[in-house]
């Protein structure tokens, strides 16, 4: 009787009877219960990156299906797991799945992202749960030891051994005229020029200085083959500006461990392909090592008729004029400091610097209207032959004109000797 006169004063005075039960009580018949755990977990271990994800990733009850999850820019996919698991799991490494890093000044910062991109399931063409993509971040400190377990040898720090086996990235890159992005497209017009940028990516590394040591031209992948033209050789001399070419690199550097250079471009002769690969043998040295005969980026300046390097003394693009660049010398003793001091950590370290080094190929470079194409040998462009038929066209109606005019003339002289005056005498 109490409750039954309870809730007819709660009808009268607020106009219904929802709101006179406590909130607490409706949201627990209604709603579902709050997830015990985030529908993300991120795990940063030593070397790998553990990504744990909810089916249930937006907690609609809706459950995403594991294919439609993938980890980075290169699109790692996740663990195979049951299908009766709530959960997918990624684990790969700190360098991998595109993964950036960037160095501040007291930690290394690994970025990524977890992209749920989802399709429709067999026939159907609707989906029932949206695209999302989510940012994930390791920090690490640069000055300490991140790791609980023991390192051998203990008197190696940790921070320097990670830094001695940690791998160089190294790229090769069509770019925009004004060198500020990546070029859409691969297609040129002869005569065209390409602007390639050559770049290390450094990460946790002393500061390096990139150098492009040798590059070929070919019609596939295969730097071996032949027919092949030679755009940069003997550590560094840009060789491709020799001829009529500008090819040149490109002065300053904007940073050191980035190249950019210009290649005029050309196809092969007596060849129906019309695309060509440019394959680069790439390396580094430290950025405070003086630049030197096996390491350098020289262009060749047509108006001096002289080498410039973007970097160094003069002195040391001499050899591109001999064809024959190196210091014999100086490498032998280099080679014995560096067997010599293989026990050391940290020389070791600096040799990896040294000798590290990678060769990539960037293509297919496409051109259009190619001259020399079997189409266009052996056959008229619509140009000339437009030109031709008007030169033809031209000579008909000259010769047809002189014909008239001389049957004109002779009509004229005929008629002059038939009828002319007779007198008759009287």
């Amino acid at each position: 009787m109490d409750l039954s006169c309870g809730v007819f004063i709660c009808f009268l005075l607020l106009g219904g009877t929802e709101l006179c039960y406590p909130q607490t009580i409706w949201s627990r018949e209604t709603s579902s219960p709050l997830p015990s755990r985030p529908p993300v977990v991120v795990e940063c271990l030593e070397a790998q990156l553990v990504v744990t994800v909810s089916k249930d990733l937006f907690g609609t009850g809706k459950l995403v299906r594991p294919a439609d999850l993938t980890l980075g820019p290169e699109n790692c996919e996740p663990l195979v797991s049951a299908d009766m698991e709530d959960v997918v799991r990624f684990e790969v490494g700190l360098h991998e799945c595109g993964n950036r890093v960037q160095v501040t000044d007291s930690a290394l910062v690994y970025t990524t992202f977890l992209l749920h991109s989802p399709r429709p399931v067999g026939k159907l063409s609707i989906l029932r749960t949206n695209r999302a993509e989510i940012p994930i971040e390791c920090h690490y400190p640069r000055h300490r030891n991140v790791s609980s377990q023991a390192i051998l040898p203990t008197w190696v720090p940790f921070r320097t051994t990670m830094l001695s086996e940690e791998k160089l990235v190294f790229s090769l890159r069509l770019m925009e005229e004004d060198w500020g992005s990546e070029k859409r497209s691969p297609t040129f017009q002869l005569g065209d020029v390409a602007y390639l940028q050559a770049e290390v990516h450094t990460g946790s590394h002393v500061p390096l200085r990139l150098f492009v040591d040798h590059c070929v031209a070919t019609l596939t992948p295969d730097r071996s083959i032949s027919p092949r033209h030679t755009i940069v050789d003997f550590h560094g001399c840009l060789v491709d500006g020799l001829s009529d070419a500008s090819s040149s690199f490109k002065e300053p550097r904007p940073r050191p461990e980035t190249l950019q250079f210009t290649v005029d471009m050309f196809h092969f002769a007596n060849d129906s392909r019309n695309m060509i690969y440019i394959t680069c043998h790439l390396k580094v040295t430290l950025a405070d090592r003086v630049p030197d005969q096996l390491n350098k980026a020289c262009s060749f300046i047509k108006s001096s008729r002289r080498w410039s390097p973007v970097e160094g003394t003069a002195d040391i693009c001499r050899c591109c004029n001999k064809g024959s660049c190196g210091l014999p010398g100086r490498s032998r003793r280099l080679s014995r400091l560096e067997r010599r001091g293989r026990k050391s950590a940290s020389q070791t370290r600096n040799r990896r610097h040294v000798t590290e080094e990678a060769e990539i190929t960037v293509g297919p470079l496409i051109f259009l209207g190619k001259a020399g194409d079997p189409g266009a040998e052996g056959s008229t462009s619509p140009h000339a032959s437009v030109m031709l038929g008007l030169g033809l066209a031209t000579v008909l109606s000259l010769t047809l004109a002189t014909l008239v005019l001389v049957l004109s003339r002779r009509r004229r002289a005929a008629s002059r000797s038939v009828i002319c005056p007779v007198s008759v005498p009287q």
